[in-house]
């Protein structure tokens, strides 16, 4: 009887302990499917997940929710304090005082220290043995000190009255310099924790984030689909919940469950000659083609009116700074353009390549009108089609094209703009030069009185406009589109999207 009761009782003890464990099984499962996941459509890869190292927008848009600078970016283009609570400014203009955030940490657990920030800093300057990943700093800043535990200035070689919005350059921390480009760690609102090379990055919310009034979502998978098409019937299917810079020929084909949000992106798409290559070093065959180009018809044709036609390197997101009178600058003139190319010795026109990126479909589009309208003066243009970093390799940092249909990303301030024209910008793959622009640029840095600055802005976007390196066609505006279970997105005058700020709704 004894034998009956003790397996009676064993029984007992099993099932209760079967019970406890399917229990804390079906707790598990409640808080997995708790957890609020939102999936964005991107269109490529990044080129490196090293923030200082990065050079693709497409990188910034996604490692954005990752890391912060010192400054932040705010929705009125702006900064904003973040790694640092607090700056200063000297009365000279040449020294920068930031306060170190209390309590803040990195991804990894550890606090951020004031050497971290000097690392961060540093390795942008360049160092006895390293050269600076940023030319901004290196050229322009002369040293950065350590005041205390909580202080850090920063000494600028001279005057330049643009460089705040420069301190929005990642924090991170100054013992991860081996990984991060592979296991990336920042501040920011989200920890990156896998990169699947074409198909996905996920990260997943920071628990100790500094402002506690976000992230209100767990995880985010930035899904890498290059085809518009593809991401298009994705988003419908409901595999993914958020598609950015979505074609405003979509919005009819969206479906029910969803919305969209829109606005000026601060970007400016041009159609940009190499201006070493013949016979774009010619400045009368450039004008020609800007009398040729028609902007007003690419805007309707593929933005459906959702943009704004602009006349040079600037969008009028910029407010003040924008030259608008130059909007008109090159008239559609197809009797111009002819005497333009027969006056520089083409007068039956010539061959020409567009080289552009293959995963921006709204590039390649722009590309085919193109053509089509230069060949009313005899030009024959033809598309070359290549990826995204074949087009990085070649055209941004080999210059090894005739012309490119692009898009420049909007900045902080107009100055950031402006400054890819100047002939000693590292990154001036247009190969521009001109004196008197780079002398006006010069003197913006060193004016104080913003109405003058303002002046000195427009007369460098006249000298750009009439020395016509591009065709500057438009500022497109960003159209999201999102499911009706998201909201509290937010639109920036920056190439970025913020996941922070959203939140599920029932």
């Amino acid at each position: 009887m004894k034998k009956v009761y003790k397996t009676i009782l064993l029984v007992l003890i099993l099932l209760s302990l079967s019970f406890v464990l399917i229990s804390c099984g079906s707790d598990e499962t409640e808080k997995e499917n708790d957890k609020v996941r939102i999936v964005v459509r991107v269109a490529q890869d990044p080129d490196f997940l090293d923030p200082h190292r990065a050079a693709a927008s497409g990188t910034y848009e996604i490692m954005f929710n990752v890391f912060e600078g010192l400054l932040d970016p705010n929705t009125d283009g702006g900064v904003k304090p973040a790694v640092a609570s607090s700056y200063s400014v000297s009365d000279d203009g040449k020294v920068y005082t930031f306060k170190l955030r209390k309590g803040i940490k990195f991804h990894n657990n550890n606090l951020v220290t004031v050497e971290d920030i000097k690392y961060s800093l540093d390795r942008l300057i360049g160092t006895e043995n390293s050269n600076g990943l940023s030319t901004e700093f290196s050229n322009k800043v002369e040293k950065v000190s350590i005041v205390d535990d909580d202080t850090v200035k920063v000494f600028l070689k001279e005057l330049d009255t643009n460089f705040l919005s420069n301190f929005i350059q990642p924090i991170i921390p100054k013992d991860n310099d081996e990984f991060q480009n592979t296991k990336p760690i920042g501040t920011g609102p989200f920890k990156f924790v896998e990169y699947i090379p074409g198909q996905k990055i996920i990260m997943e919310k920071n628990e100790n984030y500094w402002n506690k009034d976000v992230p209100k979502i767990d995880e985010i998978e930035f899904r890498i689909i290059p085809d518009e098409q593809a991401s298009l019937l994705s988003f419908k299917a409901g595999e993914i919940d958020m598609y950015p810079r979505i074609s405003a020929e979509y919005i009819e084909s969206l479906g029910e469950n969803s919305y969209v949000v829109d606005g000026a992106q601060n970007l400016v798409q041009l159609f940009a000659f190499n201006m070493n290559r013949k016979p774009f070093n010619d400045k009368r065959v450039r004008e020609a083609i800007n009398h040729v180009v028609d902007k007003d018809q690419i805007i309707k044709a593929l933005a459906n009116d959702y943009g704004s036609k602009i006349g040079t390197n600037m969008s009028p997101a910029m407010k003040k700074y924008y030259n608008e009178d130059l909007e008109n600058y090159y008239d559609v003139n197809i009797d111009k353009a002819k005497e333009l190319l027969n006056d520089a010795g083409y007068k039956d026109g010539f061959d020409m390549i567009i080289t552009v990126p293959s995963n921006y479909k709204f590039h390649v589009d722009t590309a085919q009108i193109i053509v089509e309208q230069l060949k009313q003066v005899g030009i024959n243009a033809s598309i070359e089609q290549v990826e995204w970093g074949v087009w990085l390799d070649r055209v941004y940092t080999s210059r090894d094209y005739q012309s490119t249909v692009i898009a420049f990303t909007g900045k902080l301030n107009a100055y950031d703009v402006l400054k890819k024209y100047m002939s000693d910008y590292p990154r001036n793959f247009i190969n521009y030069n001109n004196e008197e622009f780079d002398k006006t640029m010069n003197d913006i840095g060193k004016e104080i009185n913003e109405d003058k600055r303002v002046e000195l802005y427009k007369k460098a976007e006249a000298i750009l406009t009439s020395d016509a390196p591009a065709v500057f066609i438009m500022d497109p505006n960003l159209i999201v589109a999102i499911k009706d279970h998201f909201q509290g997105y937010q639109l920036y005058p920056l190439y970025i999207q913020d996941i922070s700020t959203m939140y599920k709704v029932e």
